[in-house]
């Protein structure tokens, strides 16, 4: 069976409960999550996968973790067009700004973004945010087929 990579970014460990959930949901629907840590992967790594998830928390002035984040998405957008990639993060403030020009550049990039829109949550993920995942992580199985 082939595996659906989540990728992320986490610094405070919100965004990892959140991957951790989207992981928990392509389980839920059948099929295999591996969900790494940017810091373990190589944006290559994604090149041959058709569907994949990329998570990262709003940074700064609403904008992807500059050090391994930002490059990481770099590489993937040189090979994005056609995936099927879902997007998520959570955030301490802002209004997801981050989150919009994230979606905004991948669908730029050619990607074809699971639920037209990234998922974002405030804070750390209540029973409610990660049940949002959990969906996000059995549609993202679902575009795999």
């Amino acid at each position: 069976m082939e595996q659906i990579i989540v990728a992320y970014w986490s610094g405070s460990g919100n965004t990892e409960a959140m991957a951790e959930a989207v992981g928990q949901g392509i389980s839920e629907a059948g099929k295999e999550a591996r969900v790494e840590s940017v810091d373990a992967l190589q944006p290559s790594q994604l090149e041959d996968c058709p569907v994949f998830a990329l998570g990262c928390p709003a940074m700064g002035d609403e904008v992807l973790e500059e050090e391994i984040m930002e490059p990481f998405v770099e590489a993937v957008e040189k090979f994005a067009e056609g995936k099927k990639i879902a997007l998520f993060g959570s955030y301490g403030w802002g209004d997801g700004q981050w989150m919009e020009d994230w979606t905004e550049r991948m669908k730029t990039a050619g990607a074809r973004i699971v639920g037209d829109k990234g998922l974002i949550v405030n804070e750390t993920p209540d029973e409610e945010g990660l049940a949002s995942c959990r969906a996000l992580g059995r549609e993202l199985a679902a575009a795999a087929e």
